[in-house]
């Protein structure tokens, strides 16, 4: 007779969780999630823009130039001055050379400083230059 009992007494195989196959599966997950994320690119400051019944919704936008009612202008996050937009630019363009500009512009800012911006992004090379606008509301 089989003593059964007696076999797996003498069995000492303890069980293994392999967790390699886990970690690859978190890490695919993750450069997943890493690659679809869009990253929303801003101004810095918050403008009150002018509305324009023609404004139109511009998908993809590469360089924004935000200047404020006081007339400084912000690229990336940063303050910087009319001379220095226009290697800020040049850079841009050297790293998406289709890229367009979009300047953001307050309602109450000088209209000479949006012309200036305007004509340093020529001089960078940049193709499509848009200044930016928001709808009529309902109201006005």
């Amino acid at each position: 007779m089989i003593n059964i009992r007696h076999q797996r007494r003498k069995r000492t195989d303890s069980v293994v969780v392999n967790m390699a196959p886990l970690i690859d599966i978190v890490f695919l997950l993750l450069i997943f999630f890493i690659v679809t994320t869009s990253f929303v690119k801003e101004t810095g400051i918050d403008v009150q823009r002018p509305s324009a019944a023609t404004a139109v919704y511009k998908e993809k936008s590469n360089i924004l130039i935000g200047i404020d009612k006081e007339g400084r202008l912000f690229f990336d996050k940063k303050e910087v001055d009319i001379l220095g937009i226009r290697a800020h630019l040049e850079r841009s363009l050297a790293e998406n050379p289709e890229a367009s500009a979009i300047i953001v512009a307050d309602k109450t800012s000088i209209t000479g400083i949006v012309i200036e911006v305007m004509d340093q992004c020529r001089l960078a090379g940049v193709q499509n230059i848009s200044i930016a606008a928001s709808l009529p509301s309902s109201d006005e």
